[in-house]
């Protein structure tokens, strides 16, 4: 599998310029589309919004083409098959992104999980867990809720 996700990055996801993608820039893509997808199976239902929304998030951080895209989100979807925890995926966010970073991709996983206009207690979960295991501050957490929230709003508030 390694060496697929290899393959796939040198000849689909080349920085422009004639450089090809550092080791980072691999694992951060990868990384963000598995937590992504992560997020949007966390309520065990497939939902086109969600789907579109992994789309449309990787697209613009990362300006991939369609094909680029399908096959990220192909290996993504493999590589959280199997997964047996967050903790693969945490360690390499830990690793390999700044605050910011973390940041984003804490926004990006609430916007996916707000996507369907229903907030699943178990994709909150989720994105707390991630967040904790980042030491991304409670604080920011429930920021980048409330901007998700005021941005995609009309969600059913979680049981509990």
């Amino acid at each position: 599998m390694i060496e697929q996700i290899r393959q796939f990055f040198n000849s689909n996801l080349s920085l422009g310029a004639g450089n090809p993608p550092s080791r980072d820039d691999h694992t951060l893509r990868l990384t963000t589309a598995a937590l992504l997808i992560e997020v949007s199976q966390a309520d065990y239902e497939l939902d086109a919004a969600e789907k579109s929304s992994i789309v449309d998030t990787l697209r613009n951080t990362f300006n991939l083409n369609a094909m680029e895209l399908d096959s990220l989100v192909t290996m993504a979807e493999d590589e959280v098959q199997q997964s047996t925890s967050l903790y693969q995926f945490t360690r390499l966010v830990n690793d390999f992104y700044d605050y910011e970073q973390k940041l984003t991709l804490i926004s990006s996983m609430w916007q996916v999980a707000f996507a369907d206009n229903n907030l699943d207690r178990y994709e909150e979960h989720l994105i707390r867990k991630v967040a904790e295991l980042t030491y991304v501050t409670h604080k920011d957490f429930i920021r980048l809720k409330q901007t998700a929230r005021s941005v995609y709003g009309n969600e059913q508030l979680p049981e509990g």
